[in-house]
């Protein structure tokens, strides 16, 4: 009885609940009057009650807008992974994806589609929402300036930083001059327009330039660390001059505006004065991630946002506001990362994309449909680019730098991304731009920041150092190198091992070096000298234990697949080891789908796969990318605790794993291994150049390695394995057929061939 006590007691409860529910809403049903009854609506079926329900409910403001921020990041995602793959910044496919969404192109051949999505009454909403994005972006942009470096490498940074400002700004007013004769603007005064011209010139994105210069691997070098001085001392700059421009066109003129400067410039020393050192007291006691409770969050918000809200009273736009803040913060770079990781992806995953496609619903590359509107677009592009990148380079040439560098620099100064569009809706906002300005102005950011990336490639050819001597190239070959590149150190402590037991008796013969690559979009500049003595101390230690010499590579990418392959192929591996750790999405058909999806938006995310070989969704198709291009042969580890290859397993299926004899010999020679060769197919029977290859190896060390030729194996027999020594096509064949000895397996280590 005690068994269905709880289950009386809950069905007797429910069921008397009920029936006074009913009888109390059958009471309340009488009390109706009819003159209520009268007004109410006539039913027209219940399916076309519900057809009714479901389309109010599908125009919903509050539906729309969800509708719109899920459309809006899927296309900023997809545009931003087909821009990685072209090796572009991701900021030009959020762009481009803006643009797409818009009248440009959705609105153009779907007009229906793209009135019901983005409805002309639900753009505020849209367009707020964005703010709030640009607001904590901007604040964040703040908090990744590192006033220190500008202080220690003022000089030339100042000189090449307002050289890049003053000489666009120059060129900016000079076109406005032509702009305002030819195609003056209605009711805007030439000082509002040619301020406006001239700051949309001087912009540099600093983000984007500080991403460009992490994956290209220039952080450590003096013009990566110039170019981001510059950058961040350019913004400071910029934004400084765009708040003096938005106070003279508010005010109407320049007599007018020195009150609202006057009021500013108040702002900025209270902000500096006051705050900053009660903020830097906060950080001091609260810096660390733990200490950044929520009461001391809301601390720093509340100044973010009364900081954004005094400057949009003033009069210079929220947006300084919310850059001063950010700027402000204390300088400690674990405090601001430990920050900025409570806001970063909700603004630049979630919100900041709203800012894209609002641009792109307000721009309208159908209004240039004149062959002079197109001259006027490519004449704005040239001053832009002469502006910026010559003035740069040529102030960078005057205070020392080399000719390479100082065009480098030029280069990247001439970015401007999303910077730029934040400073064209300003305009556009205010009335300054017009809707043809606005959007030829967009064209301009595009390509500026488009052709960063070859221009770097074409200065670095054009000054590309001279080959290695042919002694060198001799010396390089006789060594075998093992390049292992791992995520977590745990993976990697394994590859280390792995590569010890293939060199453990010739290491001044071998060269091993460990590589790790972090996505771009998680690390900031600052941080990232911290993040490279945290990736390798462990390994570092493993590897002075083993007494075992290595060399480490730290890479930022935004596409992680290419640079493994790219470093192999620089530096003529003999062997790339790779980890595979366990896919979070294995295990329900919309985690399948998620994994699958996610492979499409979040390329950067290598080690995507399934380790559980009995699912038919088990993959290692982007490793097998690599290996489709990596001229090295190609090693995946199964990891399961892997330290010592005393006891190796090489299964053999397949005639063309012959090549795994190299590994063997290695294992042998270098660890003492066991091997056990299964040929359970019957493969040496036919293949004789393989069969005499082992047996040779066999006579050398005859205590040392053994041909198996049974079926099925003992289970102790695979419980005692270090490491099953397998090719990738053999892996594939044993995990379709679904073998009984799979969940046996130890450490694997699958192997593809070095490339033909």
């Amino acid at each position: 009885m005690k068994k269905y006590k709880n289950t009386i007691f809950y069905v007797t409860l429910i069921g008397t609940l009920l029936v006074v529910m009913y009888w109390v809403i059958h009471l309340g049903a009488q009390l109706q009057s009819q003159e209520m009854l009268h007004g109410e609506k006539i039913s027209q079926g219940a399916w076309q009650d519900f057809k009714s329900t479901l389309l109010h409910s599908l125009q919903h403001p509050l539906a729309i807008l969800l509708a719109q921020i899920v459309t809006i990041i899927i296309a900023a995602r997809i545009m931003g992974w087909i821009c990685i793959k072209i090796k572009q910044p991701v900021v030009i496919g959020e762009m481009l994806a803006g643009i797409i969404l818009g009248p440009s192109l959705l609105g153009l051949y779907f007009p229906e589609f793209s009135h019901t999505l983005f409805p002309v009454e639900s753009l505020s909403n849209l367009q707020f929402l964005s703010q709030i994005g640009l607001i904590l972006f901007m604040f964040i942009i703040g908090m990744e300036l590192d006033l220190n470096v500008l202080r220690n490498k003022a000089h030339d940074a100042v000189v090449i930083s307002h050289a890049s400002i003053v000489i666009p700004f120059t060129l900016g007013i000079s076109l406005a001059y032509f702009l305002y004769l030819y195609h003056p603007p209605a009711n805007v005064e030439f000082l509002s327009y040619s301020l406006f011209i001239g700051i949309s010139m001087s912009i540099t994105a600093f983000p984007v330039l500080a991403r460009i210069v992490q994956e290209r691997g220039l952080q450590k070098s003096k013009l990566g660390s110039m170019a981001i001085t510059c950058a961040a001392a350019d913004d400071i700059t910029a934004w400084c001059i765009l708040a003096v421009v938005i106070a003279i066109v508010k005010a109407g003129d320049f007599a007018s505006a020195l009150y609202t400067i006057a009021l500013a410039i108040a702002y900025v020393l209270l902000m500096i004065k006051i705050v900053r050192p009660f903020l830097m007291r906060v950080g001091e006691v609260k810096g660390t991630r733990e200490g950044l409770n929520k009461p001391v969050v809301a601390i720093f918000f509340i100044v973010l946002l009364l900081s954004a809200y005094a400057t949009e009273v003033i009069g210079i736009h929220a947006l300084f506001g919310a850059f001063m803040a950010g700027a402000i913060m204390p300088e400690s770079s674990r405090f601001r990362t430990a920050f900025i990781e409570k806001i970063e992806d909700v603004s630049t995953l979630l919100l900041l994309p709203l800012f894209f496609v609002y641009t792109g619903l307000r721009t309208q590359i159908g209004l240039l449909n004149d062959p002079q509107l197109w001259m006027i677009t490519i004449v704005i592009i040239l001053v832009a680019v002469i502006g910026k990148f010559a003035g740069s380079a040529l102030a960078a040439r005057f205070v020392g730098q080399s000719w390479k560098d100082s065009l480098s620099i030029g280069a990247l100064m001439n970015t401007r991304g999303l910077m730029e569009l934040i400073v064209l809706n300003i305009g556009y906002d205010l009335g300054v731009l017009s809707a043809e300005l606005f959007s030829m102005m967009v064209v301009m950011a595009l390509i500026t920041t488009f052709m960063t990336g070859p221009s770097l490639d074409l200065i670095n050819y054009l000054y590309r150092p001279k080959k290695r001597s042919l002694q060198e190239e001799i010396q390089n070959k006789s060594k075998f190198k093992i390049l292992l590149s791992f995520a977590k150190s745990n993976t990697g402590i394994s590859l280390l091992h792995l590569a010890d037991a293939l060199t453990l008796k010739s290491k001044n013969t071998a060269e091993i070096t460990a590589l790790h690559i972090e996505p771009s979009n998680e690390l900031h500049h600052y941080e990232v000298e911290t993040q490279e003595q945290d990736s390798f101390r462990e390994i570092k230690q493993v590897a002075q234990d083993l007494e075992q010499p290595i060399q480490t590579i730290f890479k930022i990418s935004s596409d992680i697949d290419s640079e493994i392959v790219q470093t192999s192929n620089e530096q003529s591996q003999d062997l790339l080891l790779l980890g595979v750790s366990e896919s979070i999405y294995e295990g329900s058909l919309l985690g399948r789908f998620l994994d699958f999806t996610s492979r499409i938006i979040n390329p950067e995310k290598l080690f995507h796969t399934v380790t559980n070989a009995e699912s038919p969704f088990a993959t290692f198709d982007r490793n097998q990318q690599i290996n489709a291009k990596v001229n090295a042969m190609v090693g995946i580890l199964i990891d399961k605790n892997f330290v010592k290859a005393r006891r190796v397993i090489v299964p053999i299926l397949l005639k063309n794993d012959e090549f795994l004899c190299a590994l063997v010999q290695r294992l042998i020679h270098h660890s003492d291994a066991q091997v056990m060769v299964w040929d359970f197919d019957q493969i040496l029977r036919t293949h004789e150049s393989f069969r005499e290859k082992l047996r040779q190896l066999e006579q050398l060390v005859p205590n040392h390695l053994t041909i198996l030729e049974e079926k099925n194996l003992d289970v102790d027999l695979w419980t005692q394995q270090d490491l099953m020594l397998i090719s990738l096509p053999c892996w594939h064949k044993i995990v379709n057929k679904k073998m009984d000895w799979l969940h046996l397996t130890p450490s694997t280590l699958l192997l593809a061939d070095r490339k033909k």
